[in-house]
């Protein structure tokens, strides 16, 4: 089966993505949380285009919008909502181009079905990007029925019209009327054709480029809103599960007759596993005790007494693991990326600066752990989970229980947080299987212990760079040696190099105007479940090249801001497919040619966030200013991190300031909110965070070993500049990660004059 993620999307190199509008079945809406549609209901089919605007691929349905006659709009947001606001962005715009009332907006969680909505699969910063348009033209077309409808009424020219807060108007006469009045008469029409719509101009929005509450931010400060963890129907028992504490592990033996004894355990029940490579869409192997309560269920696994095959994996140690990647890249790899002769600028430069960049293994540590419900009735299948991937975790559900997709429906609750976790539904397969064998209503809640032990973690890594400056003062060399365990690995073991997709995530586009430059990775075989977490290696590729950058603005003579500018040289666009040796460059699976690596954008973040920051102005002692900057997601930020850093090393933050420019900003509550808490999350990867390994399985426990920083570690103040922009809307939820840990690893250096090359920052041994 085919689980899609950011380098395995099931849309490909889209070069556009346009939409056909037509009217839905009111059956297939009432389908959707028992909504009574009794109006106007639009349903939206989006497709790709090739480059001569032809239609190509089909994604089906992907959006339901219904105006009932008492005048409320319900639209369906079928992404999944982790924080990131797509809940709310999505029917956002759709509303803002309607000309909705968003007080009389109802938002409807889709279910995991492709046939209805397309890839639901809320990972790689792509939602908005990819659905701006056809989610303008839904409201659009709604628009012109209603307007069209309003005309006929009054006898008026309908380019008289236009529509605001749920109403359409005639501000000649003065007249107006509810959308709820219209919706009979609007939806006896045909639907417009693309040519018919006329998209409104940036100045009419309401909410779009401007600040909009997030839809379910009063259930949720509330404590009303649904999260997996809170799922629940009658007579639902819990499960907690003791996996086997080595990926590729299994059972040998167990003796559950202590957990039995344990009152409100009602079974103990064994769970198969133990494939190598692990997969993401099946289970650990592992013993699961379901009981009437948490409580009963952590008791009962505590007593069970299991001896475990441990595999091939027993003796993983990733200090050594670290250490030899370290050796191995002092070599000559596998070439990635080559332009010039990068021997001959080392043999004839004028300085040479070399160092070896390393980092650890990351936990995505979601506030909320893996949480799934699941019920089996009549031959069929229920589920209520947190998931960033519906339909995956419904196929994997329908693989494991053998039974037909369409048996299986997957409820999508809020999630806690995702981070790319929540893509991968091993533990709402877990529920599916235990459902089965029970007989009972299941909810398996994974505890802090369980989702540090058993995550996909974030692989760790080795990178050495060769950097070389010539007689004449400039960067005449660039050489990159990379090696970590890739993420197609947890695919298919007989992947042993880092793809295409995860070189192209900050390395392989390094975007600078270097004469000489070679990229080389390295085999590394993989020991644990390697998966994707916010931002992916744009984070180690990130603190490795602009860490560097920053040696080299010093060795050159000049600050860090005029040497980026410097080295991105004239303003063009860069496609860098010429010097890749095994094909095209990924660009976030979009064509290059659509959304461009455009160095005048960079440009204007850099000199954006400079003049924000106050760079250049003197630092008292034990302070300093560090920036980095870094295109990820097709999104250009600039960071500059304040630090003080006291007697004691000690260091806190002051100030941080981003520039971005994400194209047109839908929502700039959300993106202010997203960079925020994106500081916040890389300030934990920079200073505290660190899986590590020993005999196969995982030290930390909880966030007293693996630490997230607490409110006193945290930024002080976090700003947030946004580039008025007409480009394409870009991805807001993963880069405000890259940046920033070299920004702050180059503000501690300017505090202190130590250098960091390896993560989590310890200033004691720097």
């Amino acid at each position: 089966m085919k689980i899609s993620s950011p380098f395995h999307k099931k849309i490909e190199q889209q070069e556009d993505v346009s939409s056909e509008l037509f009217k839905a079945s009111r059956r297939d809406f009432l389908k959707i949380g028992g909504v009574l549609a009794g109006g106007l209901v639009l349903g939206v089919s989006f497709f790709s285009c090739n480059d001569k605007g032809k239609k190509v691929a089909s994604l089906a349905p992907n959006v339901y919008l219904t105006i009932n006659a008492d005048g409320e709009v319900i639209i369906v947001a079928h992404r999944s909502e982790m924080g990131t606001g797509i809940r709310t962005g999505l029917p956002l715009i759709i509303a803002d181009e309607l000309g909705a009332d968003w007080s009389r907006v109802r938002i409807v969680q889709a279910e995991g079905d492709e046939k209805k909505y397309g890839d639901q699969n809320t990972d790689g910063s792509y939602s908005v990007r990819m659905f701006y348009k056809p989610m303008r033209e839904a409201g659009a077309a709604a628009r012109y029925m209603l307007i069209q409808a309003a005309a006929k009424e009054w006898n008026v020219a309908a380019d008289e019209c236009d529509t605001e807060n749920g109403q359409v108007v005639h501000k000649a006469s003065g007249k107006s009327t509810p959308f709820g009045d219209l919706v009979a008469a609007a939806s006896a029409l045909e639907v417009p054709k693309p040519e018919q719509l006329k998209l409104k101009d940036r100045s009419q929005f309401k909410m779009i480029g401007h600040d909009t509450p997030i839809f379910d931010l009063h259930d949720i400060v509330t404590g009303k809103a649904v999260f997996g963890i809170d799922a629940d129907v009658e007579n639902t028992k819990v499960a907690v599960i003791k996996h086997c504490p080595v990926v590729g592990g299994k059972i040998k033996s167990f003796d559950d007759a202590k957990a039995k004894a344990i009152p409100g355990v009602l079974k103990v029940i064994p769970i198969k596993g133990g494939d190598n490579p692990p997969t993401v869409h099946k289970p650990l192997s592992g013993v699961a005790v379901i009981a009437e309560n948490t409580w009963a269920a952590i008791k009962g696994r505590d007593a069970l007494e299991v001896e475990w095959d441990l595999g091939p994996n027993a003796t993983y140690d990733s200090a050594k693991e670290l250490e030899e990647l370290a050796e191995k890249i002092k070599h000559s790899g596998t070439v990635r990326r080559k332009r010039g002769e990068f021997s001959k600028a080392r043999s004839g430069a004028k300085k040479v600066i070399e160092h070896t960049y390393l980092a650890p293994h990351l936990a995505h540590a979601t506030i909320e752990p893996p949480s799934a419900l699941a019920v089996i009735k009549n031959s069929s299948c229920e589920v209520w989970a947190c998931t960033q991937n519906p339909q995956g975790a419904r196929d994997a559900v329908a693989e494991a229980l053998g039974m037909d997709a369409a048996k299986v429906r997957v409820n999508v609750t809020l999630l806690g947080g995702g981070f790319g976790r929540k893509s991968k539904p091993d533990f709402i397969v877990e529920a599916a299987l235990l459902a089965k064998e029970s007989g009972l209503p299941v909810r398996v809640q994974w505890t802090r212990e369980d989702d540090l032990h058993h995550d996909f973690h974030h692989s760790l890594s080795a990178q050495r760079i060769v950097a070389t400056i010539d007689a004449d003062n400039k960067l005449s060399g660039w050489s990159h040696h990379i090696a970590y365990p890739s993420i197609g690995s947890t695919f298919d073991a007989k992947v042993v190099q880092p793809s295409d997709g995860e070189l192209g995530l900050g390395a392989t586009d390094f975007p600078y105007n270097v004469p000489n430059i070679q990229i080389e990775t390295y085999d590394c075989v993989s020991h644990m479940r390697i998966g994707w977490l916010r931002s992916v290696r744009n984070i180690p590729q990130a603190f490795a090249i602009q860490t560097m950058l920053d040696e080299v603005a010093a060795a050159r003579g000049m600050d860090a801001v005029a040497n980026a500018l410097d080295l991105l040289g004239e303003d063009r666009n860069i496609t860098f497919n010429e010097e890749l040796i095994n094909g095209k460059y990924p660009n976030y699976n979009e064509d290059i040619a659509v959304y461009p690596w455009n160095t005048s954008r960079m440009k204007r973040v850099i000199e954006r966030v400079a003049k924000e920051a106050g760079w250049g102005k003197k630092m008292p002692a034990g302070s300093g200013l560090g920036f980095a900057a870094h295109r990820s997601f097709l999104t250009y930020v600039a960071c500059i991190v304040e630090v003080n850093v006291d007697s004691n090393n000690r260091i806190t933050i002051p100030n941080v300031h981003y520039a971005i420019d994400c194209g047109v900003a839908v929502n700039t509550d959300r993106i202010r909110s997203q960079f925020e808490g994106g500081a916040q999350f890389s300030t934990s990867i920079a200073l505290k965070s660190a899986i590590t390994v020993k005999n196969g399985a995982v030290e930390q426990n909880n966030f007293d070993t693996y630490q997230i920083i607490r409110m006193p570690e945290s930024p002080k103040q976090i700003h947030v500049h946004i580039i008025d922009s007409e480009e394409k809307p870009t991805g807001v939820g993963e880069p405000p990660v890259p940046p920033f840990t070299p920004a702050l690893c180059n503000a501690i250096f300017a505090a202190t004059g130590k250098r960091i090359y390896k993560l989590p920052v310890d200033l004691t041994t720097a």
